[in-house]
């Protein structure tokens, strides 16, 4: 499918090793022809790491997408009415965001913007980063691929001998996928070593 005038939300979690890996998809789901709504974590906009400052990776997003984050639950609620997403991506999904996801419980924008599309009967697209993916998050991942509208990013162990229980997704295959998840069908394989 092409994403060509599709509307499609983007939500950043605090992964933030990932970010570099990340960043390089959402110019090339803009470069698709798609609208790119940015929703964003308070990870991502307040928390500095050796992986950026405080808010770095924000502006990086709005400039690129051309658009003010959404940055609050309040911001996000009116995604559900107006039904402006036709899909949401969110890269990366946490660990944390996994099982708040997974059991319902909506306490960021980028869980409310999931509800709201989700409610809409449209596609949310998961590109997992987790230390504990082979562990306690494994519960979370199984019970979200048995979800309607809820199609994984093909993901594996990045390093199997050091973090056994880490996964990552392959986040250059966010774009297929998202292809794949606006026709109700997840990118084959899904498991990949990275």
């Amino acid at each position: 499918m092409n994403l060509m005038g599709k509307t499609i939300g983007f939500a950043v979690t605090g992964s933030h090793c990932t970010y570099s890996e990340v960043y390089p998809e959402i110019e090339r789901v803009v470069a698709t022809g798609a609208e790119v709504v940015p929703i964003l974590s308070n990870a991502v906009v307040k928390v500095s790491t050796r992986f950026g400052e405080a808010g770095e990776w924000a502006e990086k997003i709005e400039g690129r997408t051309g658009r003010k984050a959404i940055t609050t639950i309040s911001e996000a609620e009116p995604l559900g009415p107006t039904r402006r997403l036709d899909a949401l991506v969110i890269a990366p999904c946490t660990g944390s965001t996994l099982s708040r996801l997974a059991n319902a419980q909506t306490d960021s924008p980028v869980l409310m913007a999931a509800k709201a599309t989700m409610r809409n009967d449209r596609p949310v697209v998961v590109a997992v980063s987790t230390n504990d993916g082979l562990g306690l998050s494994i519960y979370n991942i199984a019970k979200l691929l048995n979800t309607k509208n809820v199609f994984f990013v093909p993901f594996g162990q990045d390093d199997p001998f050091v973090k056994m229980n880490s996964l990552v997704a392959k986040m250059e295959k966010i774009v297929p996928t998202l292809e794949e998840a606006l026709e109700k069908r997840q990118l084959q394989p899904l498991l990949m070593g990275r």
